[in-house]
């Protein structure tokens, strides 16, 4: 029945996504799954306030030493990937989780919801990045973002300290993808000034990057996942890991007895430096 529901949402998410969607109202608490959490108030360098969710590693499974930062995409907010965060505990992994900027419970923020994105939200992700590092020193700590939290994940990934970045449904092309939603939709979305200089953001990312796509995905096709890894360069560890399926339906495509948990155990083979 809960993959069924998460299903639904999916494909509800990958066909009314491409401008921002925020939602004020959680849906549940890390503790309606019965996860070990706390919460988490930041203030960013620009006064902005946000809300955020540290989810512990289950009990009795082996602890990664790893702390994931969550960035999701571009609508409703953190509560809707608690499922995900669960998988991720499960693994043995930290989830910290947080709203962008006028999602959730975090600060008002003005929104034109015929945006892609805002470069506030890089602003935001980057401080929580940076309180996970300072809150757990001896942990590896990166990156884990979905769709539009991928703008923003790579580009904090190519100008700070990360120790890696996993990218499922990586944006290649804002660009591009604005101007196929208008061909497809006549849907008019907008970008910010700053999106000109994103196609220079991933040559620049150095930190182990695990890129995952659908080979069904038809906005964010996985060829470009492929590309940023024939682009690597010399001591540039990168690599896809693909599933049969649409836009953001890796967690529930590589599931096998438990949601997400092939999914979870291809990123740690990942991050161990195993191939596939």
């Amino acid at each position: 029945m809960h993959r069924t529901l998460l299903l639904a949402f999916l494909l509800l998410y990958a066909a009314t996504t491409w401008a921002i969607k925020p939602s004020r109202e959680w849906v549940a608490t890390p503790d309606s799954l019965g996860l070990k959490y706390q919460t988490v108030a930041l203030t960013t360098p620009d006064h902005a306030q946000l809300a955020g969710w540290v989810v512990e590693p289950a009990p009795n499974v082996p602890d990664q030493h790893t702390t994931m930062v969550m960035a999701y995409g571009d609508m409703n907010n953190m509560s809707h990937f608690l499922h995900q965060a669960q998988a991720l505990s499960k693994g043995g992994y930290r989830v910290y989780m947080f709203d962008y900027r006028g999602f959730g419970h975090s600060s008002d923020f003005a929104i034109d919801r015929q945006r892609l994105y805002y470069p506030e939200f890089t602003t935001d992700l980057r401080t929580v990045l940076a309180d996970a590092r300072h809150r757990y020193p001896r942990s590896r700590t990166g990156i884990i973002g979905f769709s539009m939290g991928i703008i923003m994940g790579s580009e904090v990934a190519a100008s700070g300290k990360c120790d890696f970045l996993i990218a499922e449904g990586y944006v290649a092309s804002p660009q591009l993808l604005v101007a196929s939603i208008f061909q497809r939709s006549q849907k008019v979305v907008t970008l910010p000034a700053e999106a000109a200089d994103y196609a220079l953001v991933a040559r620049r990312v150095n930190c182990p990057w695990l890129l995952v796509g659908g080979t069904a995905d038809k906005n964010m096709p996985l060829a470009d996942s492929v590309a940023v890894v024939r682009a690597a360069r010399w001591r540039q560890r990168r690599q896809v890991l693909s599933f049969e399926g649409g836009h953001l339906e890796g967690f529930y495509r590589l599931t096998e007895a438990e949601y997400g948990d092939k999914y979870v155990r291809e990123v740690s083979r990942f991050l161990a430096g195993r191939q596939n």
